[in-house]
């Protein structure tokens, strides 16, 4: 990389690095970019399978962008290939012009054309987007959700087109909450939505041939270059046109002036014109104990004239600068913002150069810290939370006097004269000469009876969407009559309960006196230093949060939600870290034995370099190892316990337990959460949750709990590309050669014990080079950690499994998960499968498969198009809401409150429990005034010209609504402006 970098500065030729592996690539990237202010780009190589014709958009369009720019001349100072992507022909310039277009601010673009071109690479078209493959047009106004990230990387971002006449004036990111468009851009890359079909044809050309002469190449490793390709090949070519190894090196050899090999040994292609050996030495280890290796670093300073520490961000850099104070104060270190994997000594010396022989040293190593490769990109998690966006006619809605209705639709009206008579059973407009000054729009709800009541989009806050998860259908309520009254109550009175119960616990809990935890030590900011990853903010607000806790002298009872895979488990270790540095020991408690395997292995993990000892208590242990971890916690000889209930059963006795973590309480029985209640009152709690909280009622809960939410998705985690399509072996079987060909590994989810072993073989029918294992949670407990250690150390291909692997398995690179039989699994548990996979930087794919022989159910079918829509990072809120819709609250709130949300709904359920809160946590406060409105003889409406679409329209009579000030409204009519151009007079 350095050398390369040197190279272009030098000669101010482009450099092309060939090497054998797709993360090699990015290594090199890496630190090509951290050599200096010179442009290094990847040139990303296709992920096919066996036979294979076709490849996702997204893949295809970001490399015919690079493709595309090569061609035009504009090539990166240094450009890195895997060799397979110089294996695979480059497509005609007219084949990807048919399905890759890049467009600049300024360009001169028939709309028209445009929306022609998208209709006929897949794009659907739809009064308002919200999903990658959507647009919509609007006048001189295009919105889109492209399918690729701009520039050839990251996630897809939607923007705004807004044309003057053919010009194309401005391209600008859209806030889907909002609709709003404040960040312009320069370009947008548009692929074509779904698969590309590749067509081989003679015009295929390899793109080595569309480079300039005189690049010059550097092959990293011959030996391991040849090697991969040739696998490659053999895996890939099937028949499929694609250039062998020894095609690509003669290519090299003749087109470009200048190819040097870059190699550790002087094994390469022999005859080679001049061999120059570079003064470079391997550097020592440094992944050890961090005391001991900054040692070694001072030691090494004592050999060299300068040496290099190469942080990879702020935090680093901080958190070594606190280490070297701590444990080599005064050692001459230099620190900077560098971010390598590799390091290395230069033993030479060019003295007229002033350089002397120096270290570099990636920080990576002495903080424990795995290969992170960090892209800068915008991550959006989700959709904000509003029940109400997604009303459509026929939907369930709450009325919040009246009940529950059907919504029938939007109905524009006259007003005058009605505004006395607006709640009666039905509005009928007077027939009389109607101004447009005089029209309101209205929401159509049909109630038991069939009667109609229209409320006036003025009065949207009366309207609730129903989400209850109640079985079939809700009975429709009668307009004014007594049901609803007592329902509501009902309701009130059980919330009541509920809360007067949190609250004593809570209030019980302020009169114990607890154990306070002091401020953090230096060997606690060792351990953070070691955690692999940037924490999110979220992150880092919920420690705070944590740490306040700890060192308050009440017991701690903290629930931390967030989806899957977003860094709950962190904030446990580190929370445990500070309760047994402190001399107390520390229970972790999980629902199932695989998930009490792998955080006993995640704690050691992180625990390796410090004095704490971790064990657990499950299944996979024998009996002989059970009695001697009982014993030991007894003695105070064990830190960290990780086990199933079983470390409630009275046997298990501690010598000073200060703390429980409880990951998913509300998978344990009624007689376990009785103890767990008993514990509260004594030692620091903290419960993990993967089923966030929706926020109206993490709102509610905030005087009732201490809460703290996880939303921020991890830097370099990608949302997660889902299809349910039904059952076909050839599909299958690519999938599975797809992740095979990048050196991946496979989750194939069947929840059938008695048939699991055929499944099992006809995979290894289809796939007859995988090496395939089977896990579930009746075989041998010994038999089954076997298997998943196996899985885990990367000597199987394909785990085919039960559910087992549901909660907590992190394995980065099991990329691709296949769940057969999707419809008879939940909502949430698809989710939490799905969550297994996409915990690296590569792209994830999750393929849930539909039986041939039998029908899907309607509700499985909703549950189906659920996941496959929120595929997004941070989706899994709005999954709990869907979840909500279709099964109820039972896993938020117990089955007893999950009745009483189906009674009244979820949104008027947490204004009732809102309310009871406030009054139990502050008496005295004056009752609220329900509802009031005020007649002025001033309407309006937004007409159906301006705004389309009645979801689009619904929203934005909701948002003013809600606005409580001058601001929020001006805010409001911006985006709304944006969006649709300058609201009408009966708008403003």
């Amino acid at each position: 990389s350095l050398l390369a970098s040197a190279l272009h500065k030098q000669t101010k030729r482009p450099i092309l690095i060939v090497c054998a592996h797709v993360d090699e690539g990015e290594d090199v990237l890496a630190e090509t970019h951290a050599a200096g202010e010179i442009g290094s780009e990847v040139f990303p190589a296709l992920e096919l399978a066996p036979g294979e014709s076709s490849v996702s958009a997204e893949l295809f369009a970001n490399r015919a962008a690079m493709i595309a720019q090569v061609r035009a001349g504009v090539v990166p100072g240094v450009l890195i290939a895997p060799i397979a992507a110089l294996m695979q022909p480059v497509p005609s310039a007219q084949r990807i012009d048919e399905l890759v277009r890049e467009i600049n601010r300024g360009d001169r673009i028939d709309p028209q054309a445009l929306i022609e071109w998208m209709s006929g690479a897949g794009y659907e078209r739809v009064d308002a987007i919200e999903y990658p493959g959507q647009f919509a047009s609007r006048g001189g106004i295009i919105d889109i959700y492209p399918t690729s990230g701009s520039g050839g990387g990251g996630e897809p971002i939607p923007v705004r087109l807004d044309f003057f006449g053919d010009e194309l004036d401005t391209i600008a990111e859209i806030d889907l909450d909002t609709m709003g468009s404040d960040r312009s851009i320069d370009k947008v890359l548009l692929g074509a939505a779904g698969e590309v079909q590749l067509k081989a044809t003679s015009q295929d050309k390899s793109v080595l041939e569309y480079l300039s002469s005189d690049t010059i190449v550097l092959l990293a490793e011959t030996f391991e270059i040849v090697e991969q390709g040739r696998g490659y090949f053999e895996r890939i070519s099937d028949g499929r046109a694609i250039f062998g190894p020894p095609a690509v090196l003669k290519l090299l050899e003749t087109r470009f002036h200048a190819l040097c090999e870059v190699n550790q040994f002087s094994a390469g292609k022999s005859g080679a014109d001049a061999l120059v050996g570079l003064p470079v030495e391997t550097l020592p280890p440094f992944d050890k104990e961090v005391s001991i290796a900054i040692r070694e670093l001072a030691e090494l300073r004592e050999r060299v004239d300068t040496v290099v520490l190469a942080c990879g961000s702020d935090g680093e850099y901080a958190r070594l600068g606190e280490l070297l104070t701590l444990h080599a104060p005064g050692i001459d270190i230099r620190r900077e913002i560098i971010d390598i994997r590799r390091g290395f000594i230069w033993d030479g010396s060019d003295e007229g150069a002033g350089i002397g022989r120096f270290a570099l040293v990636p920080s990576g190593q002495m903080l424990h810290r795995s290969s992170v490769r960090r892209r800068m990109q915008k991550m959006r998690a989700g959709r904000t939370m509003d029940t109400f966006l997604d009303i459509q006619p026929d939907d369930y809605v709450v009325h919040t006097e009246h009940g529950i209705a059907k919504f029938v639709g939007l109905t524009v009206m006259d007003a005058s004269g009605t505004s006395k008579t607006r709640d009666r059973y039905a509005l009928k407009p007077e027939k009389k000469k109607k101004s447009k000054e005089d029209l309101e729009e209205y929401l159509t709800l049909e109630f038991a009876g069939r009667s109609r009541l229209h409320v006036p989009c003025s009065q949207i806050d009366l309207v609730q969407k129903y989400v209850g998860g109640f079985k079939g259908k809700p009975p429709l309520s009668s307009i004014g009559g007594k049901k609803w009254k007592a329902q509501k109550e009902r309701v009130s009175e059980s919330v009541k309960d509920l809360a007067s119960e949190m609250l004593r616990v809570r209030a019980a809990r302020e009169h114990v006196p607890g154990f306070s935890y002091p401020g953090d030590t230096p060997l606690f900011t060792e351990f953070e230093a070691e955690f692999p990853y940037d924490e999110t903010e979220d992150q880092l607000a919920a420690m705070i949060e944590i740490k306040k806790d700890m060192q308050s002298s009440r017991p701690m009872d903290r629930l931390i939600c967030g989806d899957v895979g977003f860094g709950k488990t962190e904030m446990a270790i580190r929370a445990a870290f500070k309760a047994v540095e402190a001399g107390r020991q520390v229970a972790v408690l999980v629902p199932t034995t695989v998930l009490a395997e792998q955080h006993e292995r995640t704690f050691r993990n992180r625990f390796a370099d410090f004095p704490f000892r971790v064990e657990s208590l499950s299944r996979f242990k024998s009996p002989k190892q059970v009695r001697q971890t009982l014993k030991d916690l007894q003695l105070g000889r064990v830190d960290v316990v990780v086990g199933t209930h079983r470390l409630l059963s009275d046997d298990v006795k501690f010598a000073e337990l200060g703390m429980v973590v409880i990951d998913e309480e509300q998978r344990f029985g009624v007689e376990h959460k009785e103890k767990l209640l008993r514990l509260r009152l004594t030692v620091d709690v903290l419960t993990l949750s993967a089923t966030p909280i929706p926020r109206t009622l993490h709102m509610s809960m905030l005087g009732l709990r201490d809460i703290s939410s996880l939303t921020t998705p991890p830097v370099d985690r990608r949302s997660i590309v889902t299809e349910v399509i039904p059952y076909n072996q050839h599909r299958v079987a690519r999938a599975i050669q797809r992740e095979l060909a990048r050196e991946g590994q496979v989750y194939f989810v069947h929840n059938r014990v008695h048939n699991i072993e055929s499944v099992a073989d006809n995979i290894r029918q289809l796939v007859p080079d995988a090496r395939i294992i089977i896990g579930h949670g009746q075989m041998n407990p010994h038999d089954l950690e076997k298997v998943m250690l196996e899985f885990m150390s990367r000597r199987a291909d394909v785990l085919v499994s039960t559910t087992i692997i549901e909660s907590g398995i992190d394995i980065p690179t099991a990329n691709t998960m296949i769940i057969n039989d999707a419809d008879r699994f939940g909502l949430s548990e698809l989710h939490q499968l799905r969550g297994r996979v996409g915990r690296s930087h590569h792209r994830a794919y999750c393929y849930m498969l539909l039986p041939e022989d039998r029908t899907v159910k309607e509700v499985a079918q909703k549950r189906l198009k659920a996941i496959e829509e929120y595929s997004m990072l941070g989706a899994g809120f709005k999954i709990a809401m869907r979840d909500l819709e279709i099964r109820g609250a039972g896993n938020l709130l117990g089955a007893e409150q999950s009745g009483h949300i189906a009674a009244v709904g979820y949104e008027m359920y947490c204004q009732l429990l809102d309310q009871t809160v406030q009054k139990l946590t502050n008496e005295g406060e004056p009752e609220a005034i329900e509802h009031t409105s005020v007649d002025i003889g001033i309407y309006g409406y937004i007409p159906k010209a301006y705004i389309p679409s009645d979801v689009r329209r619904i929203e934005a009579y909701r948002r003013l609504g809600n606005a409580r000030s001058q601001a929020q409204i001006d805010q409001v009519v911006a985006d709304l402006t944006s969006a649709y151009s300058d609201p009408p007079e009966l708008v403003r």
